[in-house]
């Protein structure tokens, strides 16, 4: 399997990582893609997928991480993705949060973000997109930009229509930890009517637990779960499924 979204340089593993990455091959998880939330982050990122056989990299600006942005962050940004081209995967995790947790005005985020959709396309990379109560905006700046590479919405939680909306430009949708939960409703049916091809597995951990942990910390190891939730909903077999998010990532990322 491979988990397409785990942030594994998090503090949340540092007592322990080597055994998190260990537990996760152990249950079938042969990749990991770790997408980056901000330049401080960048280079330790980067030093434990060096280290680390089968963890892939993504470097990107998150929008919980704009308070302390700089314009020179996206300098660094076309740097680095020129110092480490055919290493890293993907622009991301970039997008768009209008919860109300962001400190920077939503114009700002929107600013950055298609700043980042323009890297994207210069470096003919992918993007991994963090969206809350944010879709419209989203695909506004995707067709403002001009933007043409591929992509993955992480943690897609939207309905039919919105999920057609990104299908039509060629992304991926990241599955995780939310089809667990019963309550999710309107997710899981929208997650049942997908095509298999869109489907990118995923467990965003050390966050979003699946049901049954609440209150942990989440694992890469835990993706299995989220592999046989989405077999039941969509009544389908994990084998081929498992296959198909695999083959999926694959493309979208250029992994081998």
């Amino acid at each position: 399997m491979i988990d397409s979204h785990c942030h594994l340089d998090f503090d949340a593993f540092d007592e322990d990582r080597k055994q998190v990455i260990e537990r996760a091959r152990n249950k079938g998880v042969e990749r990991i893609v770790i997408p980056g939330v901000a330049s401080a982050n960048w280079q330790n990122l980067i030093q434990l997928c060096e280290r680390e056989p089968r963890l892939e990299f993504a470097l990107g600006l998150h929008p919980w991480f704009l308070a302390q942005f700089q314009p020179s962050d996206l300098s660094l940004l076309d740097d680095m993705l020129n110092q480490y081209k055919g290493k890293v995967k993907a622009v991301g995790e970039i997008g768009l949060d209008y919860g109300g947790t962001v400190n920077i005005s939503q114009e700002q985020q929107e600013e950055i973000f298609c700043a980042q959709l323009e890297l994207a396309q210069q470096h003919e990379l992918p993007v991994i997109v963090h969206h809350r109560k944010s879709h419209h905006r989203i695909l506004h700046c995707l067709k403002t930009t001009g933007f043409a590479q591929s992509g993955v919405i992480h943690a897609f939680s939207g309905s039919i229509e919105q999920a057609q909306a990104y299908l039509n430009r060629g992304f991926k949708l990241g599955i995780g930890g939310t089809i667990t939960y019963p309550r999710a409703s309107k997710t899981r049916q929208t997650v049942a009517a997908l095509p298999a091809a869109a489907i990118l597995l995923e467990t965003d951990a050390p966050d979003m637990p699946v049901n049954g942990r609440q209150g942990q910390r989440n694992s890469p190891e835990y993706l299995d779960e989220v592999l046989q939730a989405l077999a039941e909903i969509r009544q389908e077999s994990a084998t081929e499924l498992e296959r198909q998010s695999d083959e999926n990532s694959r493309l979208l990322f250029g992994l081998s």
